[in-house]
């Protein structure tokens, strides 16, 4: 006897006809073979789903004329049929499989003939903008999202969404709600939108099955960002990789949405912005300031981000009504452009009404500026104000890269740190006192970049030797990949630069007695805070011990190691790569009184914490305990340490620094840095970030921990060099101008205007009370 195929069995068969969910030759076939009267449900029945989708559409029961609701991918599916037997009787079906929609149509035009069934696309609905109050998606979301496939089908669907809904319509989403299905959803529907989620409950069954989510979202008037509600619960009956993917999506989103409910510091994307988000584009409002994203896969070759600035103070004497500023990625991390007031500047100078200031990085590394204008051209056109008659393009500004001419040396991925480059770059300008210094020769600088940590540069040195001289225009090459962190040259203008070649025989040598990163001269003017101490030390024959974490290029420890005789210092560095980066190309060497440490700087200090204690039964807190000239003191506390200085990056972007890493800013660390300190002993840390609130959460906690707080703010530029002493005892304001000469005179430089600098750099340093 022949066996008949369980239902099943026969849809499994059945779908195996499909492949592909967003072919349409696909579902005709499917269509055909599986006929209009065998209707097929995706997801929940209507049983199951008419409770709760009958109460969203009750909002609209009053309205008059009756609401008009769209079904996307209607598919064969009875869904439409139900809401038109429950009184809802303007639905519009689409589908782009001419069979399905044929078949319906025959089916429902003598009972249901307000029914209207088009063949359409429902990524690009041919209706007009704001036409429905209701769009209704079961499953055709998810059939356009195949992982596979990516997020253009899924983005453009979305889009055409929120463009045929009414104001205070709804998107009610049958969705399985997957992972990556959220993922572009709740990003989609953040501005002017209000969201909730809940789950369908299931048909009873023995075997469990995936759980059908409807979510809702509602075209709001406000653009306030507001957080998904949500019902749904570990007891809902959700299980497996459904529950986990869905409960870590509305976690990450909620915490997004919450963390920037305010408004500030948050990116708009160009579709939130033309659709309201903040106010009519169209207007001139003086003073807005808006960031935003410019860009969507598979839509414009590249994503961007940009800052949108309306001028101030309108005028009639503007040049142009419009105009786009392109900030290269080697000075993005730049006061003048990463910052609210630097940006303001740029609009005056520009003479535009409004600004679009496009921040570009690595991913726009190996394009050309005729690339990116032609990419941002349609995008920029939708932010442009009022009505260009003219039909006048709108005008591309740029800033200088300040590099005229550049050579890759060496790349490596280190598994700590990360793409690591070393380059050697030319720059356009450099500061007149370099110039005075080396009146003769074209200046190389040799950087160390760190490109997580946003592509800055980590150290920089000068190339001295005339082997460096070699280096040589090569044409129609890219341009810098890499930015800046810190360094001395003057104001860059001009254009863009092309890169450079060096001659692979020459060998030429870095210059350690000069401090080519400013950033590093303010750490060594900070000594000025311990100068007498030194002195002292010095006169004696005696040494003070220095720690320095964070190796970089070796240059800090360098220069401290020949200008300063009195300091033993050991550098403590986590990756070996980068030691030997430092040897190989920054000319790093280690001797009796330097020392380098391939561990964990907290841990390191730890050990000198703890190994003090254990050794002498001394509370090292005990100021009685300080070092001195005497001899017996002096054996007896030589391992205490003088002089600390923390300069590490941050492979964590979330903690909102760039230096240091979080863990050497936590009350613990800190609590061990001055256990390990000497009375007399400075601690210095690099702080970088564009964070002005974590910059008062940092000095909250260091005050809590050391007698006084010093500052230097560098000029142009985000690092702030902390010094910090471990008793209220020590220098006073009034004597820094005493102190910084005593520091200069210590200083064994070859040349007497860079000690000059350095002191006048410690002249800056504020006492923070």
């Amino acid at each position: 006897m022949k066996k008949t195929k369980s239902p099943q069995n026969q849809q499994a068969e059945l779908l195996k006809t499909l492949g592909d969910f967003t072919s349409k030759q696909n579902w005709d076939d499917f269509f055909t073979i599986r006929g209009t009267d065998d209707s097929f449900e995706w997801y929940a029945e209507w049983p199951q789903l008419s409770p709760a989708l009958l109460s969203h559409l009750s909002d609209f029961l009053s309205l008059s004329p009756p609401p008009q609701i769209l079904v996307p991918g209607c598919g064969n599916s009875k869904l439409s049929e139900h809401l038109y037997d429950s009184g809802f009787r303007d639905v519009t079906n689409v589908d782009f499989s001419k069979v399905v929609i044929s078949d319906m149509l025959r089916r429902n035009v003598r009972e249901r003939p307000g029914m209207r069934w088009r063949v359409m696309d429902m990524t690009h609905l041919q209706f007009a903008d704001e036409t429905f109050n209701v769009v209704l998606d079961k499953g055709g979301l998810d059939a356009l999202m195949e992982p596979e496939l990516g997020t253009d089908l899924g983005n453009r669907y979305l889009s055409e969404v929120k463009r045929v809904l009414k104001d205070g319509g709804k998107f009610i989403c049958l969705t399985l709600a997957e992972a990556h299905v959220l993922g572009l959803l709740f990003p989609k529907f953040r501005y002017g939108w209000s969201l909730s989620l809940q789950a369908i409950p299931q048909k009873p069954s023995k075997k469990p099955s995936l759980t059908t989510f409807m979510l809702i979202a509602k075209k709001e008037s406000s653009p306030e960002l507001q957080k998904v509600s949500s019902s749904i619960h570990s007891a809902t009956g959700l299980y497996g990789d459904q529950a986990r993917g869905l409960f870590e999506a509305l976690e990450i989103e909620n915490n997004f949405r919450t963390a920037h409910a305010n408004g500030s510091d948050m990116l708009y994307s160009l579709e939130d912005l033309c659709l309201g988000a903040k106010g009519d584009l169209s207007e001139l409002r003086p003073g807005r300031r808006v960031q935003l994203t410019l860009g969507e896969p598979g839509r414009s070759q590249f994503l961007y981000k940009a800052v949108l600035l309306d001028a101030q103070k309108q005028s009639d004497s503007f040049l142009y009504h419009c105009g786009v500023f392109l900030v290269p990625k080697t000075r993005a991390h730049e006061w003048i452009f990463s910052s609210e007031e630097g940006q303001w500047t740029i609009i005056e100078s520009s003479k535009a009404a409004r600004l679009i200031m496009v921040l570009l990085d690595s991913s726009h590394a190996s394009a050309s500026t005729e690339d990116i204008q032609k990419d941002l051209s349609p995008l920029v056109k939708q932010l442009e104000p009022g009505k260009n008659d003219s039909g006048a393009l709108i005008p591309f500004m740029a800033a200088s890269d300040g590099i005229e001419k550049r050579n890759v040396v060496y790349q490596v991925d280190s598994a700590l740190t990360g793409p690591v480059i070393v380059d050697d770059v030319v720059y356009e300008n450099v500061d007149d006192d370099i110039s005075r210094l080396f009146p003769s020769k074209e200046l190389i600088f040799r950087r160390l970049t760190f490109e997580r940590s946003m592509g800055l540069v980590q150290s920089e040195a000068l190339l001295t030797g005339e082997k460096s001289k070699t280096i040589v225009n090569v044409k129609e090459q890219k341009k810098s990949r890499s930015s800046s962190k810190s360094r001395k040259k003057g104001n860059q203008s001009g254009s863009s630069s092309n890169v450079s070649l060096i001659n692979e025989n020459s060998a030429p040598e870095i210059d350690h007695d000069y401090l080519a990163s400013s950033y590093h001269t303010g750490i060594v003017s900070g000594l000025m805070l311990i100068s007498s101490f030194l002195e002292t030390v010095s006169s004696n024959g005696g040494m003070v011990k220095a720690v320095v974490i964070g190796l970089g290029a070796g240059l800090l420890p360098m220069f401290l190691h020949r200008s300063l005789p009195c300091l033993s210092i050991e550098v403590v560095e986590l990756d070996a790569v980068i030691l030997d980066l430092a040897r190989d190309y920054f000319g790093f060497r280690e001797s009796d009184h330097m020392t380098v440490h391939i561990t964990d700087g907290i841990q390191f200090l730890r050990d000198v914490a703890a190994s003090k204690i254990a050794a002498d039964g001394v509370n090292p807190n005990d100021r009685s305990c300080s070092y001195s000239s005497d001899a017996n003191a002096e054996e007896k506390w030589i391992d205490k340490i003088g002089l600390l200085i923390v300069d590490v990056d941050s492979s964590d972007s979330s903690s909102g620094m760039t230096c240091p890493a979080a863990d050497f800013v936590e009350e613990s660390f800190l609590l061990t840095v001055r256990e390990s300190l000497s009375n007399t002993g400075l601690f210095v840390v690099n702080l970088v970030s564009r964070s002005a609130s974590i910059k008062d959460l940092v000095l909250a906690r260091m005050k809590t921990v050391f007698g006084k707080l010093f500052s230097l703010q560098l000029e142009e530029d985000v690092n702030e060099v902390i010094f910090a002493r471990k008793t209220e005892d020590g220098i006073e304001e009034g004597s820094f101008h005493e102190a910084s000469q005593q520091l200069g005179k210590l200083l064994n430089l070859k040349h007497a205007e860079l000690s000059q600098n350095i002191t006048d750099v410690a002249k800056k340093i504020k006492h923070l009370k």
